[in-house]
């Protein structure tokens, strides 16, 4: 079976339906739950792209996959982080001369959890 779907474009998109489909009431609970405010236009389009990723999932089961080993990474993992070095720090005068308020080297700021 063939489905014709019109795109965000208005042109028209054909593509193969091969597996169980979402029915329009399926997207409208879905948008309901996440509290999305859909057009019946916006439903039917979001309707054919749903169904349009199921199909393409359903193409990617049918891929043999018994001889791939399963891997937790696809790609190796590379440490990006720059090495940790202790460097000098701006001087505290500094730092406190741009507080709002402070006592000596410490920093005052209002409390947020309870408490005076």
């Amino acid at each position: 079976m063939r489905r014709i779907v019109p795109s965000a474009t208005g042109s028209v998109a054909r593509y193969h339906r091969g597996m169980a489909t979402l029915s329009r009431s399926d997207v409208e609970h879905v948008a309901h739950l996440a509290r999305l405010g859909l057009t019946d236009e916006e439903l039917g389009r979001l309707e054919g792209q749903l169904n349009h990723i199921l199909d393409q999932y359903a193409i990617l089961a049918e891929v043999p996959t018994d001889h791939i080993a399963p891997t937790a990474q696809t790609i190796e993992l590379e440490n990006i982080l720059r090495e940790d070095v202790v460097t000098p720090s701006l001087p505290v005068a500094d730092v406190v001369r741009n507080a709002a308020e402070h006592e000596g080297d410490l920093i005052v700021v209002p409390a947020i959890l309870g408490g005076d």
